[in-house]
């Protein structure tokens, strides 16, 4: 016991610890990953503020609408576009609207509006077309 000293009530430990000069203060490499990853967050919640246009065509015997090109916020999820559509179109929730992507795909109603642009962009504007009925696969 003659290397081991007593430090609260109770609790032994080796006198190397005690007489340690060694600092117990993040080194700078620690603190710089800190504040990388402090950075990368506050971007990462940061909301998108750019606009993506949006321009809804109406396939088959869907309405046409009188105003079919919108500013939406990049950040809006693609259920936000469909809702908004439904409430331009006065459809109701039981109504069927099926929404494609330039004629091709419906994406998931979680993928973000930004993606969608930065993927499937058509003369710098989202195309979404939508119908009454299922129109492609």
């Amino acid at each position: 016991m003659s290397r081991t000293k007593i430090i609260a009530a109770g609790t032994l430990a080796p006198a190397s610890l005690l007489t340690s000069r060694r600092s117990l203060l993040p080194s700078p490499e620690i603190s710089e990953t800190h504040e990388e990853a402090l950075k990368s967050l506050q971007t990462y919640k940061k909301k998108d503020a750019d606009k993506v246009i949006v321009r809804f065509k109406a396939v088959g015997k869907a309405p046409i609408m009188k105003q079919n090109f919108f500013k939406i916020t990049s950040s809006n999820r693609f259920q936000a576009l469909i809702q908004f559509l439904r409430k331009e179109l006065g459809y109701k929730g039981t109504e069927p609207l099926h929404t494609y992507i330039n004629l091709a795909f419906s994406p998931a109603p979680d993928d973000t509006a930004a993606n969608l642009f930065k993927s499937f962009q058509t003369d710098n504007h989202l195309i979404v077309n939508y119908s009454t009925t299922a129109a492609w696969g």
